[in-house]
């Protein structure tokens, strides 16, 4: 995806129904998510730590500007998203992380979503009382 007119690298996070598109920069340290800092964007450390997870692992904490668009799901999906789309972009940029970056699998998206409803009974799984007389 680089080339001479493209300064960064693109990758896609995904997670339950959250969807990220992140660019990374080289040369600068800023996370940047919907046009907010990171840690306005995900409040909670828990969060955050998450979503810097790739650069902790990789040992490249500093070295690449991120900007993040992010819809769908909750601020926990959308974190996670995040850390798949900067793990996606990672990969890009440099081809010899996909052993680290799986390893931790950060590569691997995680496909579980919500059960949906099913007729007949009260959720997913949850059926109605049952009375005996």
């Amino acid at each position: 995806m680089t080339t001479e007119t493209q300064s960064y690298y693109y990758g896609t996070g995904k997670r339950k129904t959250a969807i990220a598109q992140v660019r990374l920069y080289p040369g600068g340290d800023s996370i940047t998510v919907n046009g907010k800092a990171l840690k306005v964007a995900f409040p909670w450390p828990a969060w955050q730590i998450r979503a810097q997870e790739p650069f902790e692992v990789t040992a490249l904490q500093g070295r690449f500007a991120v900007m993040a668009k992010v819809h769908g799901g909750g601020i926990p999906a959308q974190a996670d998203a995040v850390r798949h789309g900067i793990a996606r972009a990672l990969l890009v940029a440099d081809p010899a992380l996909r052993k680290t970056l799986r390893q931790h699998g950060m590569l691997t998206r995680d496909a579980r979503k919500k059960e949906s409803k099913k007729y007949g009974l009260k959720g997913a799984r949850r059926a109605p009382q049952y009375t005996k007389r």
